[in-house]
């Protein structure tokens, strides 16, 4: 996938991140350990470069770590994302939350600031496609539709979903 396809425009998304060995995170406010496995963090981008940006910070290994999901994707690697400019953070952790086979692994993990979910990760068994979690968010936001990063991003109409798969 090439960056420049992702837009430069604030928006939310989602990472995909495997996680091949136990992280213990330990910080002032945040204290545990993530199992190794698949796992799901949403999160937002309303800054300079928008997503584009965003995305491209959590794709890049060699960051020193800021926010909670910094440390995850350092030890961990981002194999997909999905991301819309329709919705929020707060309701793809709670879409990608409701599913059956989804966990919280870790109470305040990327909801430091958020007083509306438990947490913005989730862990989920197995590995799963972006492709997956965007029909899951797509059956639950129901504005939303799946595209993928084959599709110019400028032909895809407002509120669409876009997703890709890095591995």
């Amino acid at each position: 996938m090439m960056m420049d396809e992702i837009p430069g425009r604030p928006g939310a998304y989602l990472l995909t991140i495997a996680l091949d060995r136990p992280l213990v995170i330990d910080t002032a406010r945040l204290r545990g350990t993530l199992p190794a496995g698949t796992y799901c963090y949403a999160g937002s981008a309303r800054g300079p470069g928008g997503m584009r940006a965003r995305i491209a910070r959590h794709l890049n290994s060699e960051k020193r770590p800021h926010w909670h999901i910094d440390r995850l994707t350092v030890a961990g690697r981002v194999t997909g994302t999905t991301f819309t400019e329709n919705t929020g953070e707060c309701e793809l952790a709670q879409a990608i939350a409701a599913r059956a086979d989804a966990t919280v692994p870790l109470d305040g993990f990327g909801s430091s600031d958020c007083r509306r979910c438990r947490a913005h990760l989730v862990r989920i068994p197995g590995t799963v496609l972006p492709v997956s979690i965007a029909a899951s968010i797509t059956a639950i936001i129901e504005a939303a539709t799946v595209r993928y990063l084959a599709v110019p991003p400028a032909a895809v109409p407002p509120g669409a979903l876009y997703s890709a798969c890095y591995e």
